[in-house]
Formats: C-alpha cells, structure tokens, sequence
C-alpha cells in the first residue's frame, strides 16, 4: 500500500535547525515526485518545495537557502533540513506524492495523490 509518514519535528528555537523524514512505502523515489507542505493555524495549507525523479530541487522564496531536500532512494526518504528557523517557519509539515515525475505546478494541491498524516515544527523565540 503507498504510504508517506513524517517524522523529526519539534520545538526548537529561532535560529536553530531540525531534519524533517518522509518514510515512503509502496513506491519508490524513481517513479513519482515529492512535495512538502505546510499549514500554520488559521492559514492554507502552502507548498515550498519538490524533489523530483532526478533529484532536482525546487524552493518557494520563504524557504530558499534555509532550507535543503536531499533523498535515500534505497531507504526511500526523502529529507528536509531546515536551518535558520523562524517564527513563521511554525506549522504542520506534510509530505506527499504527486501523479507525475516532475516538480511542475508543485505548489499545487491538487496534483498530490498521497499525503502524510503531517508533523508538527514549533519555533520559539
């Protein structure tokens, strides 16, 4: 059965890091692309970055040199490092696969098929 559990929050302080995991199951990291997401409460649920097929990358602007995706194709994860953390960095995080390879339009809700049950990221000052 496919199946995508997050894993690695917590509270951490502004400025500090935390590694977020997406287990994957009943696929692998070849076949489909991986979107993460975050909704903070009172807010939509926002994309912020892809990693694709071939392990390219994609990042919203919020993001971008703060935050890194990386993948274990043998452990089928995919990672999210994030650094320099802010108070609008809190949210739920939530994995999940698209219906194609590609990153393309990967702010999109819609194009997810499969989504985590979310982790949550607190960011104290």
């Amino acid at each position: 059965q496919v199946q995508l559990v997050e894993s690695g929050g917590g509270a951490v302080q502004f400025g500090g890091s935390l590694r977020l995991s997406c287990a994957v199951s009943g696929f692998t990291l070849d076949d489909y692309a991986i979107g993460w997401f975050r909704q903070a409460p009172g807010k939509e649920r926002e994309g912020i970055s892809c990693i694709d097929t071939s392990a390219l990358q994609y990042y919203t602007e919020s993001v971008k040199g703060r935050f890194t995706l990386s993948r274990d194709t043998a452990k089928i994860t995919v990672y999210l490092q994030m650094n320099t953390l802010k108070s609008e960095d809190t949210a739920v995080y939530y994995c999940a696969r698209r219906r194609t390879s590609s990153c393309l339009n990967y702010r999109s809700v819609s194009t997810y098929t499969y989504w985590g049950q979310g982790t949550q990221v607190t960011v104290s000052s």
